[in-house]
């Protein structure tokens, strides 16, 4: 038996800020709307839709919103940097015999580019998904810890009873993430390998 670690994408393994930002900003400019890059950068984590609803875009244009960000979306992915920790974080999940995943907000599609762009190797990649509906992945592929950095990547693990850890690398703060469910925080990645060899001696593989 060997180890199964989930990871939330954006601002958990990629830090995707500047490149949804220029992304956002285009959408606006082109659909005459006042869309702001920034703010949307801001509050990474839920799928774009609800993020443009919530921002007071038109319902009835929210799908061609949506259409055109994704075809907007390929020429941003070689300017999002992985995070710090992150290459590192998935070698130790790699170097204990583990598999890695990634279950995002983010359209599935869109994700693997950011896989062939810095070159890793992830096991699956489920797409489209947010907070308590990313728990039916986290079980589907026998998930053992999620790691993110959003309150709804905690409710989602915790919805599919593994250990929810959270990174305070995204909007939300670390008491923000225990309140929703966190069994531990930590800074950044860069921390995780030993966070991972020190759970692992007291987690046997189930």
């Amino acid at each position: 038996m060997s180890w199964t670690v989930g990871f939330d994408l954006d601002m958990t393994l990629i830090d995707s800020r500047p490149g949804v930002s220029k992304a956002i900003d285009q959408v606006g400019a082109e659909f005459g709307l006042p869309l702001r890059g920034t703010e949307f950068a801001d509050r990474l984590g839920p799928p774009l839709g609800m993020l443009l609803a919530d921002a007071g875009a038109p319902e009835a244009l929210i799908p061609a919103l949506v259409t055109r960000y994704r075809e907007i979306y390929p020429s941003i992915v070689p300017y999002i940097p992985a995070m710090p920790g992150a290459d590192a974080a998935l070698a130790a999940v790699r170097a204990g015999g583990g598999r890695a995943f990634i279950v995002t907000g983010k359209h599935a599609p869109l994700a693997r580019l950011h896989l062939g762009e810095l070159g890793w190797r992830i096991d699956d990649v489920v797409g489209d998904v947010w907070s308590e509906g990313k728990s039916a992945a986290l079980r589907e592929h026998g998930a053992d810890l999620f790691v993110g950095d959003h309150e709804g990547d905690m409710r989602g693990a915790r919805a599919a009873e593994v250990f929810a850890l959270g990174v305070t690398t995204g909007p939300c703060s670390a008491d923000e993430l225990r309140s929703a469910g966190a069994e531990y925080v930590l800074g950044d990645l860069t921390e995780f390998p030993d966070w991972l060899a020190s759970w692992a001696r007291t987690n046997p593989p189930r």
